[in-house]
């Protein structure tokens, strides 16, 4: 297990640093911020917008804190949906740090239940929502027969991880993405840019949360 450090963010919330890595989990401008704006308002809300079918599946690479998590089973608007969620963490955090995170203060039960819940099988986390925890690295793992609704691109930055955002890489998990389906990550670089568009995908550069000046979001095109 990599040294991890509870650190607080610039909205009074926790995110965690790898101190092998020099390399924190979420901005240090604020972790339930930005998750909440780049994975749930441009990712999640934005699919809503677009799709009312009753079932969600989403694919996300890089569970750590289990925030996004957290964010998308209690969001209002999934009420009345079935969601399988599938999650991807190759170091999952102990119960002494994760126990740690103040951000799940008002809603904590929730929150402790997806840390808690059994890796490596589906859970049941709500009465329509099941949630696959799966103890893996993104090379190695056979990924699930789903066709994904919404990727949660989470992984650490390109110059901290480089090897979680090369071509191969990236085709593995936009390849099991749904013909309309949001690929949406807080990372702007020009090459991930250039190698999703290559790999048919609509891209577009949005604004970014406080602290950083943009995002992408990109989504399947249906032809």
């Amino acid at each position: 297990m990599p040294d991890i450090r509870v650190i607080l963010t610039g909205d009074g919330s926790h995110s965690l640093l790898n101190a092998e890595l020099d390399e924190t989990y979420h901005s240090r401008h604020g972790a339930v911020q930005e998750s909440q704006y780049v994975f749930i308002k441009q990712g999640l809300n934005y699919w809503l917008e677009q799709n009312k079918q009753q079932q969600l599946t989403i694919l996300e690479v890089g569970l750590g804190t289990a925030l996004n998590a957290w964010l998308t089973f209690r969001l209002p608007e999934l009420a009345g949906r079935q969601i399988s969620y599938f999650a991807i963490e190759k170091f999952p955090l102990t119960k002494a740090v994760w126990q740690q995170l103040n951000y799940a203060a008002h809603d904590r039960n929730l929150f402790e239940k997806i840390h808690a819940l059994a890796w490596n099988s589906w859970q049941q986390v709500t009465p329509l929502a099941m949630l696959f925890k799966s103890e893996s690295s993104l090379h190695q793992i056979v990924l699930p027969d789903l066709s994904f609704d919404i990727i949660y691109y989470d992984a650490f930055a390109p110059n901290k991880q480089p090897d979680m955002w090369t071509m191969d890489v990236l085709q593995k998990v936009v390849m099991k993405l749904q013909a309309g389906g949001v690929f949406v990550t807080y990372c702007a670089k020009g090459q991930l840019k250039r190698d999703l568009k290559a790999l048919g995908l609509e891209v577009e550069s949005l604004p970014g949360p406080p602290g950083k000046r943009e995002m992408i979001r990109a989504v399947r095109l249906n032809s």
